[in-house]
């Protein structure tokens, strides 16, 4: 049975799913409705969120080999694999998914941070105030249950950037972390420069 989190809500994955191996992470948002702008105005550009997963060592990005994104689909370990970038985030479901082998992890790894970003969304004049329906939520991969699921419900307007969740370590056991946190980060790397 599935566990609906709310914002700063910790779950285990391990204690609860005895042999868990392999998750999905699975991403989805919707682009709010936009008011017309005119009838000669530009027609505004889809909302392009990337969804990516950095990998800490003792809470810390040790290089840029550990940001597993549309640009680098899979971990040098193999145990983190991104599924492909979805451009618009149209359609029911996941628009993104990383499947994350628990199991296999390198034991220096500690954390997963799952985060978001729209693409050049300073560029673009894009921000999450724009997205609905966001969630993250994790799946076993074994019999395609969801475990927990945790809806993004705040207002983010501005924040072009968000930290969705974590994956951690405690005690032996993985657990899930629901974070969501908008940044105002304009791409990726600034995101990334968080756990430097």
């Amino acid at each position: 049975m599935s566990v609906s989190l709310q914002k700063g809500q910790k779950v285990s994955l391990s204690k609860d799913h005895a042999g868990l191996s392999k998750v999905v992470v699975g991403l989805g948002w919707d682009e709010a409705r936009r008011e017309k702008a005119g009838f000669f105005a530009p027609k505004p550009k889809p909302i392009d969120c990337d969804a990516s997963a950095i990998l800490l060592k003792g809470g810390r990005l040790c290089g840029k080999e550990d940001i597993v994104y549309f640009g680098n689909l899979r971990h040098k370990s193999g145990t983190i694999v991104h599924m492909g970038d979805n451009l618009t985030g149209a359609g029911d479901g996941d628009d993104e998914q990383i499947v994350v082998d628990l199991a296999s992890v390198p034991a220096d790894y500690d954390r997963i941070v799952i985060v978001v970003n729209i693409y050049q969304a300073v560029q673009r004049k894009q921000h999450f105030g724009m997205i609905q329906n966001a969630f993250i939520r994790l799946v076993d991969q074994r019999n395609n249950n969801e475990m927990c699921k945790y809806n993004l419900t705040d207002n983010y307007a501005g924040m072009t950037a968000m930290i969705f969740g974590e994956i951690y370590r405690h005690n032996g056991e993985w657990k899930f972390n629901a974070i969501g946190q908008g940044t105002t980060d304009p791409g990726l790397g600034e995101l990334a420069n968080r756990y430097v």
